[in-house]
């Protein structure tokens, strides 16, 4: 066993036993409970908390269950991120500039016949699902290692500390309890109240299996991942337009966020701006009528589309919890925890996407549920540091950030304590196909006084989650401009722009570089 981790669980009781320091339990008396923690839920937050708390231990079931979607789809353990989230968006995202790199591998030479180029979506999705359901087994082979006992039911309490579900044929119920529970269920996509919406409609829970060609496609909604969705969708040869009620990307930088949208509409995705949905009718054709109308204009409009995808926001499963029961307080369909994770019943604890008010990302799930389970079994303190968070928007010309957006740090410091510097760039590898810079663009926002402590940084351009995940450690660590700037760049790469940034917004200079070592 590694140092660190004889640190991290040298009060575990399995650990304290097997290296002579006793045990915290002892071997005649008799546990209080079933389990020392069920864990509610089989993602990523779930799954984190429950080996985690094994590896200390303590005595887990989880459980875990998948409502099929209105469209059918259902899927194994794994939870949004495996299944139907994070991996397969990352997979038809790459499938998506496969396809526009071998377009561009002509300007390079290479002799490609583009004439019948066009992906089989067919294919894709199985091999994306094949991918899937190997990561679905070695998650079922994983807890059975850690002694995690898995359950493929939906558990709910009875009360504070006891959990009942159905067996797996459904004609029997049974009851477990627990020291300690973790709800960790995440969420679920929102669909609209209109006509047709849940009868017609699909959602990122249906669209990575979904069997036929999406062809033409109205994506409805422009948080991130209606806008990779239609991203991809784009890049394999389909015709998506997306709806937006307000704006695109609530809660990102203004500034990027509208870079971005200018971005798809320059690579032909057509956008239907302050515009809400009214009803779905399938019509003789098969094809589907959408009625809309533009809250700006009041006009009303409609179209025909092959496919409709829902990408209006996710809610928290909280109906089938039973919390009541249980005590436990929640803020609409989320539940409220404190610092420590902790519910309004101390030892019920909730973690990831089901918790109100923290970032919704995998990442911070898994990390959240791995740190409570060192809290709770291995005599750790260490509480979940929500802040400066990296995430990405996997469109073509990626938009990754960490830390405050230009408008955050104006707010909460005022305008005249913030600095920007800002630059647009031009990556060396797209020249020769001549692909437009137009939108490659990057800037950090910082403290005007001292050492010019950075809040935030913000970057569009190639694999931008590959370059924001090294500056986000240095942010995290109290990165400054004067650091920043003394740091010597790799050339050529993109990431190397951050360390070359001269220009303020407010010195009103061009930020436009005349070659790629200006």
């Amino acid at each position: 066993m590694s140092a660190l981790k004889l640190m991290r669980c040298s009060s575990c009781p399995r650990l304290r036993a097997s290296i002579g320091i006793g045990s915290v339990r002892h071997a005649a008396s008799k546990p209080r409970h079933d389990y020392d923690l069920v864990v509610l839920g089989g993602g990523s937050a779930g799954l984190a908390c429950a080996k985690e708390a094994a590896d200390c231990g303590a005595r887990v079931l989880c459980f875990d269950f998948v409502k099929p979607s209105p469209a059918g789809t259902r899927w194994g353990i794994g939870g949004t991120c495996v299944n139907v989230g994070c991996i397969p968006k990352k997979l038809m995202h790459q499938a998506s500039l496969l396809g526009e790199a071998v377009h561009e591998a002509v300007a390079y030479g290479w002799n490609v016949n583009d004439q019948d180029l066009r992906p089989d979506w067919r294919k894709l999705v199985r091999s994306v699902q094949n991918h899937i359901k190997s990561v679905n087994w070695v998650t079922r082979v994983d807890l059975r290692d850690k002694k995690v006992e898995y359950v493929n039911s939906l558990g709910a309490f009875l009360d504070p500390h006891t959990i009942e579900y159905a067996t797996r044929s459904g004609l029997e119920r049974r009851q477990v309890t627990a020291e300690h529970v973790v709800v960790a269920v995440g969420g679920r996509p929102r669909y609209p109240d209109i006509p047709g919406a849940v009868e017609l409609g699909i959602t990122s829970d249906d669209i990575f299996s979904y069997e036929r060609e999406p062809g033409r496609t109205l994506v409805v909604g422009a948080g991130y991942v209606g806008l990779e969705c239609a991203c991809f969708l784009k890049g394999l040869g389909y015709e998506p337009t997306v709806m937006v009620r307000s704006i695109v990307l609530r809660g990102f930088d203004r500034q990027m966020s509208e870079l971005l949208a200018a971005m798809m509409a320059e690579r032909g995705v057509p956008f239907l701006g302050t515009t809400i949905p009214r009803s779905v009718e399938r019509q003789a054709d098969g094809r589907l009528l959408v009625r809309y109308h533009n809250t700006a204009t009041g006009a009303d409009g409609s179209d025909v589309f092959d496919t409709v995808l829902w990408a209006i926001g996710r809610r928290g499963l909280v109906e089938d919890l039973h919390l009541p029961a249980a005590g436990v307080r929640t803020h609409g369909d989320k539940i409220v925890v404190d610092a420590a994770e902790a519910t309004s019943v101390p030892h019920i604890f909730a973690v990831g996407d089901i918790v109100y008010g923290r970032p919704e990302l995998t990442p911070v799930a898994i990390l959240a549920g791995r740190l409570l389970a060192r809290r709770l079994f291995a005599g750790a303190t260490q509480l979940m540091d929500y802040a400066d968070v990296a995430t990405t928007v996997f469109t073509p010309l990626e938009y990754s950030c960490v830390g405050m957006s230009e408008e955050t740090a104006i707010e909460l410091r005022g305008a005249d304590n913030i600095e920007v510097l800002h630059g647009y760039y031009k990556p060396t590898e797209f020249f020769i196909p001549q692909k437009s810079v137009r939108h490659c663009y990057l800037k950090a926002v910082a403290e005007i006084s001292g050492d010019q402590k950075i809040l935030g940084l913000h970057y569009i351009g190639p694999v931008a989650g590959e370059v924001i995940q090294g500056f986000a450690a240095a942010l995290k660590s109290g990165l400054t401009v004067k650091t920043l700037l003394s740091t010597v760049g790799i050339h050529p790469t993109t990431a190397e722009e951050f360390t070359r940034l001269s220009i303020t917004k407010r010195s009103g200079r061009d930020p436009t570089p005349a070659s790629c070592c200006s």
